[in-house]
């Protein structure tokens, strides 16, 4: 019983916590506003956390790759993963729209685009991949930045040889402290997510029964299909039975830290931890997981194909036409890696989207509100889709799993 209590305390306290920040939520909705600040230092703590840790993470697993063809085939074992599963969850989801249609939603919102000014695709592909100044590298915001300049610093250290000993140590240390800071600050995890759930209750929840609960029921339900079936059978396929057991045991945590937080990236803590329980070597983990809450975007994946066809549907055109259907499997698999790439990633792939279909404007509420409103589900597919990914990597890279552990020693 004690073991029992140790393992699951943790999942214990945070549902309790969004428990009890529901039903304020509900029933409190007036009260919320006191509460939020709550939420928000929780995660400000959070966020300033995980920047370093990615860094170290990243940077101490390249640096201590063994040299030769490991860390390549890690790497294109990686890419293969990320996007063999982003295109397995668009097909599902055209599927899904195909069998099951839903009708047109009526465009009433007058929420306007915001401006993004005159830059132009060059602009936007030079801050995409780097940064003017050294001291923005360590921002939530430029997480594609970092992670390039994490595996670039990995790969000095590693080429440096003896030289290079004293920052690769330097390194591992900073990865360990960082991992103990992170415990730390999820200490708090039930305060803060319950505070934050409370603010989401008492001012998303309503909207979920307005005009778009068709489309939204249609992406909830298939998305919790995907969630259940689809990871259960990339489980098995990355380590059978066994992994599909100590994936569903281990993904409780993370799987409920998404659903609070609606950010892969404030995830990313719980499923390092899954990760290490899971088995998954520390070479892999801190690669793919990391890199994963970035570039690897399951629920962002459905979640295009649901808004193209939705869009398609309130102007009155064929979604399924074989050339759309190829236009909105590369538009998908572009909006995936771009939306936590850069700062407001989601819009731009969604504004891609429209330019690339010359689609009226009439469409594009309709297309922004549902990436609002199904935020929370896309954001467990898109997290939690890491750490099954790094598993089905361990396999195809021909690494072997490990004893499980704990994150922290």
């Amino acid at each position: 019983m004690k073991d029992i209590m140790k393992n699951y305390s943790g999942i214990i306290l945070l549902l309790g916590g969004i428990m009890v920040g529901s039903l304020i939520g509900i029933f409190f909705p007036n009260f919320v506003s006191y509460l939020k600040p709550l939420g928000d230092i929780f995660l400000n703590l959070l966020f300033v956390s995980v920047v370093p840790l990615i860094y170290f993470a990243v940077a101490n697993s390249i640096a201590s790759v063994e040299k030769g063809g490991k860390f390549g085939k890690i790497i294109s074992s990686m890419i293969f993963t990320f996007l063999l599963f982003i295109i397995i969850a668009a097909l599902f989801t055209i599927a899904v729209v195909y069998f099951f249609p839903t009708e047109a939603l009526p465009s009433t919102s007058k929420e306007m685009i915001e401006n993004s000014g005159n830059d132009t695709w060059g602009d936007r592909i030079v801050s995409f991949f780097t940064v003017g100044e050294f001291a923005e590298l360590f921002s939530r915001k430029n997480m594609l930045a970092l992670l390039i300049f994490a595996f670039l610093t990995g790969t000095a250290a590693r080429k440096a040889g003896e030289a290079g000993e004293v920052f690769r140590t330097f390194l591992a240390s900073g990865y360990e402290v960082m991992k103990e800071l992170l415990l730390l600050v999820m200490k708090v995890a039930p305060i803060g997510l319950g505070a934050y759930f409370a603010f989401q209750v008492a001012t998303i929840g309503p909207q979920l029964f307005g005009f778009y609960a068709k489309p939204l029921g249609l992406y909830y339900t298939s998305g919790i299909v995907y969630f259940f079936v689809f990871f259960t059978i990339y489980a098995f396929a990355a380590k059978g039975k066994t992994g599909v057991r100590q994936f569903w045991t281990n993904n409780i945590y993370p799987s409920l830290t998404a659903i609070s937080t609606c950010s892969s990236f404030a995830t990313m803590p719980a499923n390092l931890q899954a990760a290490a329980k899971i088995g998954i070597p520390d070479s892999i983990a801190n690669i793919v997981i990391p890199i994963g809450s970035t570039l690897h975007k399951n629920g962002s994946s459905m979640s295009s194909i649901i808004k193209i066809y939705v869009a398609f549907l309130i102007i009155g055109k064929d979604f399924f036409d074989p050339m759309n259907l190829l236009l909105a499997l590369g538009i998908t698999i572009f909006v995936s890696i771009v939306a936590g790439g850069i700062p407001n990633g989601g819009y731009i792939g969604e504004m891609l989207m429209i330019s690339v279909y010359q689609l009226p404007v009439e469409a594009i509420p309709a297309v922004m509100i549902i990436g609002t409103l199904v935020d929370p589900l896309a954001t467990v597919l898109n997290s939690t889709g890491d750490t099954v990914a790094a598993m089905f990597v361990t396999k195809i890279s021909g690494e072997k799993f490990e004893e499980p552990k704990e994150f922290a020693p």
